[in-house]
């Protein structure tokens, strides 16, 4: 190679030169560029693996997390209405015992005094043939009486 017979030439080899080493440089990093390109996209596949796996046992958990909260609602609704029940059968119980108490123990003494008369009578029937024969001597003793004064006249 001859010198440089300028400066200017000088310069025009240093700009090749500069020129020549960028092209390099940048041949190096376009290699690197694909290589971690292709780094990116094997860190992607991995990562949409794992991601595929992640949302499989999100799904699961949430799938879980609705059988255990209908469980949790379904007990919690039978509970309450257990306890439903329970009151509502205590305040029926209680209504038909007051109602009982006021409207029906009154009805049905009323109705079995005159039945405990009868069953007092017949327990005693003595007293209907001592009536009948009081009555019988009575009148006995006034016709008697009758006659005697009607006679005695």
């Amino acid at each position: 190679m001859n010198e440089p017979v300028s400066a200017r030439e000088a310069l025009i080899i240093e700009a090749l030169g500069e020129a020549v080493n960028l092209i390099d440089s940048l041949e190096r990093m376009t290699a690197r560029t694909q290589e971690v390109g292709r780094e990116i996209a094997r860190a992607n596949a991995g990562l949409q693996d794992s991601l595929g796996a992640f949302e499989a046992r999100i799904t699961a958990l949430t799938e879980k997390s609705k059988v255990v909260a209908v469980k949790h609602i379904l007990a919690r609704t039978d509970e309450a209405a257990r306890r439903t029940v329970d009151e509502q059968t205590r305040a029926m119980a209680q209504t038909a015992q007051a109602l009982f108490k006021t409207e029906i123990d009154p009805s049905l003494r009323r109705l079995a005094a005159p039945l405990r008369q009868l069953v007092e009578q017949l327990d005693r029937p003595w007293e209907q043939w001592l009536t009948h024969a009081a009555t019988a001597s009575v009148t006995f003793t006034i016709t008697l009486a009758v006659s005697v004064w009607a006679f005695g006249r």
